[in-house]
């Protein structure tokens, strides 16, 4: 069970990332000091579930394992995100780029 404890950390972690740094274009006629306020303050609660997800899963994943699983989980939070919350459509290309995110995960993951 320890093993999923990092994913699952690390997937709210980035539900909290998406709405700091992209939640404020819904609302483009607030103050850009109010926005960068707001957006620290969503990105405090991001840390305080990121910092503990790598510390967890350090003990059974390298760095690099971590960082490349945390980008994974950001653009799966990130379709959703985008799809859902800013109403874009995700395009062809996008699913391609995507595709070759998952082949850093398998190479990165694999045993070698």
């Amino acid at each position: 069970m320890k093993i999923f404890w990092p994913i699952i950390l690390l997937t709210f972690s980035n539900v909290f990332m998406m709405f700091a740094w992209y939640g404020h274009l819904k609302f483009k006629n607030a103050p850009l000091f109010l926005v960068i306020v707001v957006s620290w303050a969503i990105a405090f609660f991001e840390y305080c579930l990121q910092v503990p997800a790598n510390r967890i899963g350090s003990d059974t994943f390298t760095t690099a394992q971590l960082k490349t699983m945390q980008e994974a989980i950001t653009l799966v939070v990130f379709c959703a995100f985008s799809v859902l919350y800013l109403k874009e459509e995700l395009r062809w290309n996008y699913f391609v780029g995507f595709c070759f995110m998952v082949l850093a995960v398998f190479f990165v993951f694999k045993k070698w």
